[in-house]
């Protein structure tokens, strides 16, 4: 496996240690928290509002976002923002479903259409990051290389013949 391969595999290991492991820790500790504050009763009842909160805001937004997605289509135009919109919105809205304050409040700011713009350029520069390092040089100008397993131009043995299409 190669330095890059490695790296990745490392950066994974360690998102899905903090996703799995260090979120559902700090969730439960400010549960706790909150609820030496107000109280068990009152910590619920905040759950409840936040839920009900977080599904209308989903409702609201994602019908927006359906509406605004429509209307570039229908346009004839790429509905590249309205894309990012969307899934942002999706994602805000699992985060939601989550119990607890931390995932809630940043489904929250996913969801919002004022501090959308902010996530929509951290997941842009994430999408062309990832389609830079993949079997193609997307982006870079001049000629395309192929990048990924089994030889590239010029490598390997190279095997002539004639492609017959017996569909004519």
């Amino acid at each position: 496996m190669t330095g890059a391969g490695i790296r990745s595999r490392r950066t994974l290991q360690a998102v899905l240690f903090v996703l799995f492991v260090l979120v559902p820790l700090a969730e439960i500790y400010v549960l706790v928290q909150v609820g030496q504050v107000i109280g068990a009763g009152w910590t619920i009842l905040l759950l409840v509002a936040d839920a009900v909160l977080g599904t209308w805001l989903i409702k609201h937004e994602g019908a927006r976002a359906w509406r605004v997605l429509r209307e570039a289509l229908d346009s004839g135009r790429m509905p590249a923002t309205e894309l990012a919109d969307g899934a942002l919105i999706l994602v805000g809205g699992t985060l939601m479903l989550a119990p607890g304050f931390l995932t809630d409040v940043v489904g929250i700011l996913l969801i919002l259409p004022f501090t959308r713009p902010v996530f929509r350029r951290v997941l842009g520069a994430a999408v062309a990051r990832r389609m830079s390092v993949g079997f193609l040089d997307v982006g870079r100008p001049g000629p395309q290389t192929r990048r990924g397993p089994g030889p590239g131009p010029g490598e390997g043995p190279v095997v002539r013949g004639e492609v017959v299409d017996d569909d004519r």
